[in-house]
């Protein structure tokens, strides 16, 4: 039987004295540059070598000259810790006998089998030489060592700090990462992956809070741009606008102070009675175009027109933004020259455009479309908000104006044509004098016409020899001058090209229209008025 003297454990036989032994030295083992033990030889040589693989390879050159200078034996392995471990063993061979005595002189004072101890031994007479080397050769040393002078200062391997001499990056190693130097080998690997995750995640949150800021900043730009592009942003309305277009008149020498003063005393009296002054009308086309459909066009078969309407351009005080109010003031320009809507619509004029803003805010107040009164913060007075086709109807539905919207959403033809659009506007006219004259003045009012940025409003529609449509339309773009030219008696064909817009003309991917139909009682006005609660409109196709 034999004996352990370290433990006092018996065993039957010499090589489980050797194995009983080796699981004390392996408990034991103390890396030589930063005091990590409690781990086996295999990850030992595994930390050595990853976390101290400079210093390492200097120890193993060390060994390289030991064993030149001093004959040590050739079967010695050149890894620095794997020579000392073959002394452990050797110690352990003469440890696993049966006497004590030998067996305690392979322990230092302490009883344990130090790691460190064997491989400072092995190293002392390799220092011894490489001194004696350097003062033969008339080098003097320098604070550190031969480690620092031959590969620079060493790196921290947690945190890559780099110190001038490798006692201070030790000390470093020490006090800061003093925790990780308990990490079982196998946590080193889980550590530098955390940290690697750790700066991968700090990256993308620095990238992710850059984009969403550049988000940010695009939807504001964008946001501000449709305000300013739908009046929404706050620097007046009509009357603000008047007076700064025409101050500029005035700068630029084409309008006399005089004429300035004039124009803003008749502005101050439209707005304080609520009526358009009447600057930008032009009347008379309807019949106009009667006469000269009735003495010229030999190209067209028939032609439809609407009943009488005049036509409003838009001023300085809404160029850019009042397309449909100028609009809605040539439909209700027609109504009012209609005796089917003297009742609901007694004792009006045509409003000016502040007037129309604050009719618009009226009805929202009495609950017409309150989700497009959202949209619009319930307000339109002061400023240039634009409006369509869903405020003309509550608008016109809340002056018991019977009327509704069809959505052409999409294109029904070739090429992006609405072929569709162009048949319902040839029925709603043609429902009236089906094989008349050439020439057919018909009692339906104008149709209201939207499309995205700009509305306009559609008075006629001619059909030609060989079948095509061609749709009369009046705009609220083109001024006064341009059209009292359709007022004279040998009116030119080429007058009517801004009138006339053929299938190919209107190829936007959207139009609205809003049709009149005639009038409603107050009771179907109350029931109009629920319905826009969700509002709908027919859609065609």
């Amino acid at each position: 039987m034999l004996s352990c003297d370290i433990c006092g454990e018996t065993v039957t036989s010499e090589p489980d004295m050797k194995a009983h032994l080796i699981v004390h030295m392996e408990n034991e083992i103390v890396c030589p540059f930063c005091k990590l033990s409690g781990v086996s030889y295999d990850e030992m040589c595994f930390h050595i070598e990853t976390a101290h693989f400079e210093q390492n390879t200097l120890e193993r050159n060390f060994e390289r000259i030991n064993t030149v200078q001093f004959g040590t034996s050739d079967n010695k392995k050149d890894n620095t810790l794997q020579c000392g471990m073959e002394v452990n063993s050797s110690i352990l061979s003469g440890c696993a006998s049966n006497h004590p005595k030998n067996s305690s002189q392979c322990l230092t004072k302490d009883s344990t089998l130090k790691h460190e101890t064997v491989y400072s031994e092995n190293l002392t007479e390799s220092r011894k030489f490489l001194k004696s080397r350097e003062k033969q050769s008339g080098l003097t040393e320098v604070k550190g060592s031969i480690y620092e002078t031959t590969y620079g200062p060493p790196e921290c391997p947690f945190c890559g700090k780099i110190e001038e001499h490798s006692e201070d990056m030790e000390t470093h190693v020490k006090t800061t990462h003093a925790n990780l130097l308990d990490i079982p080998l196998e946590g080193m690997d889980r550590v530098q992956c955390s940290g690697d995750l750790q700066l991968a995640h700090q990256l993308q949150q620095e990238e992710d809070r850059k984009r969403r800021s550049e988000e940010s900043r695009q939807e504001i730009e964008e946001f501000q741009k449709l305000q300013r592009q739908y009046g929404l942003d706050n620097s007046g309305g009509y009357k603000q606008q008047q007076l700064r277009n025409m101050e500029i008149e005035v700068n630029r020498g084409r309008m006399p102070p005089s004429e300035f003063h004039r124009r803003k005393a008749d502005m101050m009296e439209s707005l304080a009675i609520g009526i358009d002054d009447g600057k930008t009308k032009t009347s008379g086309i309807i019949e106009a175009l009667h006469r000269y459909y009735q003495n010229a066009a030999t190209d067209v078969r028939q032609v439809w027109l609407s009943s009488v309407v005049d036509h409003f351009h838009s001023s300085l005080g809404d160029k850019g933004w009042g397309c449909g109010y100028r609009n809605f003031q040539m439909l209700l320009s027609s109504l009012l020259q209609n005796d089917a809507y003297d009742d609901c619509l007694k004792g009006m004029s045509v409003p000016c455009i502040p007037k129309i803003q604050s009719m618009i805010e009226d009805a929202w107040k009495e609950g017409f479309d309150p989700q497009g009164a959202s949209q619009l913060n319930n307000r339109l007075q002061g400023t240039k908000a634009w409006i369509g086709a869903c405020e003309v109807y509550i608008l016109l539905t809340s002056l018991r104006v019977k009327c509704h919207i069809v959505d052409f959403h999409k294109s029904t033809g070739p090429l992006g044509t609405h072929p569709r659009l162009f048949e319902w506007i040839l029925n709603y006219y043609s429902s009236e004098g089906e094989g008349s004259p050439k020439v057919v003045c018909t009692s339906k009012p104008p149709i209201y016409l939207q499309h995205q940025g700009h509305s306009r409003t559609v008075i006629g529609i001619e059909e030609k020899k060989n079948r095509t449509l061609c749709l009369l339309i009046f705009d609220p773009g083109c001024p006064s001058r341009e059209m009292q030219k359709l007022l004279k008696q040998d009116v030119e064909a080429s007058s009517l090209k801004q009138l006339r817009k053929s299938m190919g003309n209107l190829k936007h991917k959207q139009y609205q229209i809003v049709a009149v139909e005639g009038a409603l009682s107050p009771e179907e006005k109350v029931a109009r008025r629920q319905d826009s609660q969700v509002f709908t409109a027919e859609k065609i196709p």
